[in-house]
Order: structure tokens, then sequence, then C-alpha cells
């Protein structure tokens, strides 16, 4: 089993940056990718970004982060990053970390394993 722990969520000001962590824990971990979901109240979980664990670390974002996000990988710590740069208002929401063994898309269905979540909340 493959746990996954984020950290580095809070408050922030509009504009301000924050930078997510999720960590890997149990046996020996495997993925073929990671990604981060958030999900706002009332509203659906969705896809923000995703990486491959092996090659290169290719990343895939959802549209409207792109410039702004940053995803990243530390495969010697089992450790993704999401690096969150200009937050807005519509950022807030609680952010969710997963791993998957098939792929890095933007599919919440192609995900094995998420982590409990941490909360962003962008405030001016």
């Amino acid at each position: 089993q493959v746990q996954l722990a984020e950290s580095g969520g809070g408050l922030v000001q509009v504009g301000g940056s924050l930078r997510l962590s999720c960590a890997a824990s149990g046996r020996t971990f495997s993925s073929y990718g990671m990604g981060w979901f958030r999900q706002a109240p009332g509203k659906e979980r969705e896809f923000v970004a995703g990486i491959s664990w092996s090659g290169g670390g290719d990343t895939y974002y959802k549209d409207s982060v792109k410039g702004r996000f940053t995803i990243s990988r530390d495969n010697a710590k089992n450790t993704v990053y999401l690096q969150m740069n200009s937050l807005k208002p519509e950022d807030t929401a609680v952010y969710y970390c997963a791993a998957s063994l098939s792929g890095y898309g933007s599919s919440w269905s192609t995900y094995n394993y998420w982590g409990q979540g941490t909360q962003v909340t962008v405030s001016s």
C-alpha cells in the first residue's frame, strides 16, 4: 500500500505563493505518474497538474494554472511538489495529491492512491 500525505497549505493573500508537498510512505513506492487535484466547496474535484514519475518528468496542466503553478518531483524522496504563484481567490480549495499506476493525466479514474488533502485559502 502507498500512503500519500500533503503539506504546505495555508492562508495566503491574493498574489501570494505557496508550495505544496506530497510525500509517499509505506512499502517501496512504485508509480507511473503523480497528480494534483483540488476541490472547492460545492464543486467537483478537478485536475490541476500531473507529472510522469520516470524519464524527464513530463508535465501536464489545467489551462487556468499554466504559467502560475509548477509541478515537480523528487524521486529519491518519493515526493511531488506544487509551487503555486500569483494565487487568486478562485484557487481556494482543498488540494489533493494522487498516485497513478498507469498515467498522469486529468482523469480522476486514472489515479489509484489519494492523500487526505491540504487546505489552501486565498484571501484579499
